[in-house]
């Protein structure tokens, strides 16, 4: 039987500033990557996220990111393996005290942005992470990309681990996701991306830019929710999925 997690990163408003559409995604997605106030968010967005998430029935998730508010945690920063460890505590600790007065418990940590990128290429930097993870709570789901370092540190510490694919995103042959500012980097033509998705829980396998066809596991589903067509797309991608005969469960059922 298949079956897979469907999660979105989450609570990324900040103030007065309102970004994606929250109150329509969370109730077809399993899984929700709420910010912690580093790359995105405040108190008051965290604390309705979790509420959100409450009431939809479907679990929380850590979205730790560099402190980087202006460039979105999508800068690359040079951090030493204590300051990673102590900036994926902090962000741990801010939710989980939302969490915990919503009677919540917290399910997954998923890196946002260039920590989650930068993660999956360095060792280093992903023991740093897992190593904050498994002195908060040793039964928290690490939420990686699918082969990359992150997954290995959290498999060689102990943790459980959920490997991660993105329905919009172009891969690389050493199954890295392609560079933003690359062209095709981004899946746009809904098709196409639902067709990959389908291919990557059932044969386990996506083609890179290249054409090159790569292995990949698949226990869980990225799906963004600023785009334009955002909530179009996640009512297909998860329609489609149950059609197949996918069963869309949170990862506690998973791994």
């Amino acid at each position: 039987m298949y079956r897979v997690d469907l999660n979105s990163d989450l609570g990324e408003s900040f103030g007065r500033y309102t970004l994606g559409s929250d109150d329509k995604i969370i109730p077809l997605i399993t899984s929700a990557n709420v910010a912690c106030g580093y790359h995105a968010s405040d108190p008051v967005v965290m604390e309705k996220t979790v509420a959100r998430a409450k009431e939809a029935g479907i679990r929380v998730g850590a979205h730790p990111g560099f402190p980087d508010l202006m460039g979105f945690g999508r800068r690359n920063m040079n951090v030493s393996g204590p300051e990673a460890k102590a900036y994926t505590l902090y962000q741990l600790g801010a939710l989980h005290g939302f969490c915990k007065a919503q009677g919540m418990t917290l399910q997954h940590v998923k890196p946002h942005g260039a920590f989650y990128n930068m993660a999956a290429k360095d060792y280093a930097l992903s023991k740093a992470i897992c190593e904050a993870i498994y002195e908060f709570d040793k039964n928290l789901i690490v939420l990686a990309l699918s082969g990359g370092e992150l997954s290995r540190a959290a498999l060689n510490m102990g943790l459980r681990t959920a490997q991660e694919v993105f329905a919009d995103r172009a891969y690389e042959e050493d199954g890295t996701l392609v560079d933003r500012r690359k062209e095709g980097a981004m899946i746009t033509d809904e098709e196409e991306a639902i067709a990959r998705v389908s291919r990557m829980v059932k044969e386990k396998k996506v083609t890179a830019i290249t054409g090159k066809d790569i292995p990949i596991e698949a226990d869980s589903v990225c799906v963004h929710g600023d785009g334009a067509k955002a909530l179009a797309f996640v009512e297909r991608i998860r329609k489609t999925l149950t059609e197949e005969g996918i069963t869309i469960c949170s990862l506690d059922e998973i791994v």
